[in-house]
Order: C-alpha cells, then sequence, then structure tokens
C-alpha cells in the first residue's frame, strides 16, 4: 500500500474494502471463471489489451482487485504477459492490485470520501446504477472504516 500510496487511513479502508469484495475475502487471486456473459465480453476487447484470439480467457481477472489484461505488465516491468499467473502470487496479487489503484486514480477518489464513486470506478455499474456486490462492498467499508478509526 505505501509503493502506491494508499497511505491515509480513509484510502486504506477503501482499498482494504475493495480488495475484500473483489478477491472473496482475500480468498482468490484468480477470476473464477464460466465463462459468464461479462467475462465473453472480455475477448477482442482492445481497452483491456485483448487483441488476440484466447486473450480474453487468458488475461482473465487476477490479483486481488482482478485485474484484466495486459497493461499491468508494462506498468510493472514485470512478464505479466507470458505468464499471467504470476499475478496470482501474493506478492504480485498485490503489487498488481496497488498499481491499478494508482493508475486508475482511486486515490484522489478515496479522499473525496465517495466510495460509490470509487466502487464505480473499479467494477462499473449495474442496471440499478449501482456497482455489483453494493451490499457487500459497503459492508466491508463499514468494518474498515471501524477497524482504521476514519
Amino acid at each position: 500500500m505505501m509503493e502506491f500510496g494508499i497511505i491515509s487511513p480513509l484510502r486504506a479502508a477503501m482499498y482494504i474494502a475493495t480488495l475484500g469484495h473483489e478477491s472473496c475475502g482475500f480468498t482468490y487471486t484468480r477470476e473464477i471463471w464460466g465463462p459468464t456473459v461479462a467475462q465473453r465480453r472480455y475477448e477482442g476487447r482492445t481497452s483491456l489489451g485483448n487483441t488476440h484470439p484466447g486473450d480474453g480467457f487468458r488475461y482473465r481477472g487476477r490479483g486481488l482487485i482482478q485485474i484484466t489484461g495486459r497493461a499491468v505488465s508494462n506498468g510493472l516491468d514485470v512478464d505479466y504477459i507470458t505468464h499471467p499467473e504470476w499475478l496470482e502470487r501474493p506478492t504480485d496479487a498485490a503489487r498488481g492490485s496497488g498499481w491499478w489503484w494508482l493508475n486508475k486514480g482511486c486515490n484522489e477518489i478515496a479522499d473525496s470520501g465517495d466510495f460509490l464513486r470509487l466502487s464505480i470506478r473499479v467494477n462499473g455499474r449495474t442496471a440499478r446504477g449501482l456497482p455489483n456486490g453494493w451490499n457487500d462492498r459497503n459492508r466491508r467499508y463499514a468494518a474498515a472504516c471501524m477497524a482504521l478509526g476514519v
């Protein structure tokens, strides 16, 4: 967290809550693959760097924040393109997630105190306008705030 500027109690509470949700309580560092309708959309999605057939599955969500695509490889100067499974290792899962968080402007959103906006940045919106798993995210955020005295 220190490496990526997640240094205030508010940033830490939002980061821990978000990663707790995305990883099912820090249990998974690889996305459970159905494939679901949403997962099928990873294939050919150039915004994720998925330019070759099979990239959607190969670069499925990994790390504690479930990073998809190729960008983290260049960002951390680690060959996750050849070895995407390395993002499942504890240190890589944490660093990759911190890198994504920093590069997607999540520290600044956390500083505003808007956990809903932050959750939408990480996971997008459902038809109801809320991020997937909003109740669980909110529960984890309240627990993290209590633990960190936010």
